[in-house]
């Protein structure tokens, strides 16, 4: 049979999952929690680089790669495409699309984490929703602000940071009761796309608040690119099918 590896770690890369049956398999960094309940292999870790995931791909007989990584996971993005290209290994990719404005929305793009702090500095109630990034910088908020961040671990805060380890999907109802609780007047953002965890700039534009947005970081080519699971899963059903006769 031909082996699928699939690079996950998104809501769209568990969906894939669960689609897939052994001897394929399902690769995490290592990040939250490990799904138990799928029927596909789970590898969890790294590879030691583009030339160790070239060894895992041709030790494993992996015959399709399968890239559904988080849209800023930029760095295992461009090690899967030098690596199935060194191996001669496919390599399809779900990109989802990035939210766009909307009527009402004042979005601030920022390119860095200088560029985020530079934006923020007129605020003192901000949310991070970047994940574990902010928590590099507790020991440099200004004296002005108090920080809400969000991320998938537990992470003690300090007196100047709530930390919320939290993971989506999240409401409008839930979004509001967060905004309430922490007097949200900023939110921080990384434009990860999708409906998991829009609802907080649903809750921004009601409210009239400034999103500063991290800017997507550029990501390879692929053989095949698709927008969403569903379709991810339809080609995957076909490929399969046919590589097999």
């Amino acid at each position: 049979m031909n082996r699928v590896l699939l690079l996950g770690g998104t809501g769209d890369a568990l969906a894939i999952a669960r689609g897939l049956c052994a001897p394929h398999v399902y690769s995490l960094a290592g990040l939250g929690r490990v799904p138990a309940d799928l029927a596909c292999a789970v590898r969890v870790g790294g590879f030691g680089g583009i030339g160790g995931l070239v060894r895992y791909l041709h030790d494993e007989k992996i015959a399709l790669v399968v890239d559904a990584t988080h849209p800023y996971a930029a760095q295992m993005s461009r090690h899967a495409h030098a690596a199935c290209a060194d191996a001669r290994v496919p390599l399809w990719a779900v990109r989802r699309p990035a939210w766009q404005p909307q009527a009402g929305d004042d979005w601030r793009d920022a390119s860095d984490w200088r560029g985020i702090v530079e934006r923020i500095e007129s605020y003192q109630r901000p949310l991070f929703t970047l994940g574990r990034e902010p928590l590099a910088h507790l020991d440099e908020i200004p004296a002005s602000q108090h920080w809400t961040i969000r991320c998938l671990d537990a992470h003690p805060g300090n007196e100047r940071a709530s930390i919320i380890d939290a993971r989506g999907p999240f409401d409008l109802a839930g979004e509001r009761a967060l905004f309430d609780r922490a007097r949200v007047d900023v939110v921080i953002s990384k434009n990860s796309g999708g409906r998991a965890t829009e609802a907080k700039l649903a809750v921004a534009r009601e409210r009239g608040l400034a999103v500063v947005m991290l800017t997507r970081p550029a990501l390879p080519d692929a053989d095949r690119t698709f927008g969403d699971a569903a379709g991810t899963l339809d080609a995957l059903s076909h490929w399969l099918h046919t590589s097999e006769k």
